[in-house]
């Protein structure tokens, strides 16, 4: 079974509104990979994601705005033969998507994101208090580049 590339953007969104979470991979400033799961929101081929204001990403991407970030879902552990180890994959479906990371500081596009990150894994509509959204680091990764790959499926 062959890895399949994917390229439609509604396959590859699909992929993304799936995931519960992404890995977040950025180079920091002695050249050392840096990577981290966070959740996120994702809209119009804009990902958004959210932490605290201070922090060792928030200096790395500040220094570095460029990043991969990675979304894998529906994972299952195929075999052809039971008894061979050789013979044991893993079925898959997999995004990387590339861009440059922006912190955003108007309020209102704030509480867009926060909304999308909240819609990624939920129904249900909230308020966000105004220390709350004041006090959160928001980014913004507008996609430059994605690519797909399925395996098994």
């Amino acid at each position: 079974m062959k890895n399949r590339v994917l390229s439609q953007e509604s396959e590859l969104e699909s992929i993304i509104k799936k995931c519960n979470y992404c890995t977040v991979s950025m180079v920091d400033s002695y050249g050392k990979p840096y990577a981290l799961p966070m959740n996120f929101g994702y809209v119009e081929k804009t990902l958004y994601l959210h932490s605290a204001p201070e922090g060792k990403k928030i200096d790395v991407l500040k220094n570095n705005p460029e990043v991969c970030v990675v979304f894998s879902t529906d994972h299952e552990l195929r075999w052809q033969n039971s008894e061979v180890a050789c013979s044991y994959s893993m079925k898959y479906r997999s995004v990387l998507l590339f861009g440059l990371v922006s912190f955003v500081a108007d309020e209102q596009e704030k509480l867009v994101a926060l909304e999308s990150i909240m819609r990624q894994y939920t129904d249900e509509t909230y308020r966000f208090s105004e220390p709350a959204v004041k006090n959160v680091c928001v980014m913004k990764v507008e996609v430059q580049t994605m690519e797909g790959r399925a395996y098994g499926y």
